[in-house]
């Protein structure tokens, strides 16, 4: 796979770049390791598309699994409780699960347990690969990088998303960055509140 657009949000790459530029290249080398082209292999059911071969998502998602996983990326779950009272989550949300549990005790009030989970996460970096349905990636974006970033978990979010072209060569459904980086767009400069870095990618034989 090959890397043809990024899109920086509250300077997520720049931090990279000056703060962990080893990581920063590892992620893009690999990028670069996945071999999508033999994940050509989805007969297409679709009208108007009836037996083209298109990407597998899933497949394409298991060489991003092997690869970052030799690498020593794992997934991270984070454990937390909820509430729909502002003053609540704004002291709760920075603590541990069992530091919100105590607090919530001791003020009587109920506890509805929940969690995020990140695909890879390595020294304070998380980095998601959404393939699949469009709307995961407003969930990567404004709820999970989120979650992990005021937590205190990572510095910063990564999301690798396939372009338009190799979309294009796909199942209708999964995102592509250029609608995602316009929808972040606009929200504003500071929407979400978290660095992230959106990685636009395509398979070498995307256009053949």
């Amino acid at each position: 796979m090959k890397i043809v657009k990024k899109y920086s949000h509250l300077n997520g790459e720049e931090y990279l770049i000056v703060h962990k530029p080893d990581l920063y290249k590892e992620i893009k080398e690999a990028i670069s390791k996945v071999d999508a082209t033999k994940c050509r292999t989805k007969v297409s059911k679709e009208k108007g598309r009836k037996g083209e071969l298109l990407y597998s998502p899933g497949n394409i998602n298991k060489e991003f699994e092997r690869v970052f996983s030799d690498l020593g990326w794992e997934g991270k779950r984070r454990n937390f409780y909820v509430s729909d009272d502002y003053a609540i989550v704004k002291v709760i949300e920075t603590m541990t699960k069992h530091e919100q549990q105590d607090y919530l005790n001791k003020i009587n009030y109920p506890l509805f347990y929940s969690y995020n989970q990140t695909d890879f996460i390595k020294e304070g970096v998380a980095v998601e690969v959404q393939l699949g349905k469009y709307f995961s990636v407003t969930y990567d974006l404004f709820v999970k990088h989120l979650s992990f970033y005021t937590g205190g978990i990572i510095d910063v979010g990564i999301e690798i998303i396939p372009s338009k072209a190799m979309q294009s060569h796909m199942s209708s459904g999964p995102p592509y960055y250029e609608k995602e980086v316009h929808n972040v767009l606009r929200h504003g400069r500071t929407v979400p509140p978290v660095p992230i870095v959106i990685i636009g990618v395509e398979p070498e034989d995307v256009h053949s």
